[in-house]
């Protein structure tokens, strides 16, 4: 889950970014938005104390993708919704567990998300 300060423009934001990984529109929960998939559940809420929603210092949000292809046009969606491209641009990364195609962006309240392709 994260953070919002404004959840009919965050919804609008990751409806477009999270249609590119064929997963429907999200269900509004009064303070909330829920994205389910067989896979898991993603949500953005109003913070319940009531106090402003702040970005994560060192959080980051992973969406699995099934190409590099597919990372890619979640990078763009996310750009033309508003979101910021962030570090390198989209590409294949090596680490110690393997090789990764990555593409980073910014949401509208300043989190941190990912789309992450695993390669081979």
């Amino acid at each position: 889950m994260l953070g919002t300060n404004d959840l009919e423009r965050a919804k609008a934001f990751y409806d477009a970014l999270l249609a590119t990984l064929d997963i429907p529109p999200a269900r509004v929960d009064g303070h909330r938005i829920f994205y389910a998939t067989k896979t898991g559940v993603f949500s953005v809420s109003r913070p319940i104390d009531g106090r402003p929603a702040t970005a994560a210092n060192g959080g980051t949000i992973g969406f699995a993708c099934s190409s590099p292809a597919q990372a890619d046009a979640w990078h763009g969606a996310g750009l033309a919704a508003g979101g910021t491209a962030i570090e390198e641009p989209p590409g294949v990364r090596e680490g110690a567990t393997g090789k990764y195609y990555l593409a980073y962006l910014r949401d509208l309240d300043d989190n941190k998300i990912c789309a992450l392709h695993r390669m081979g």
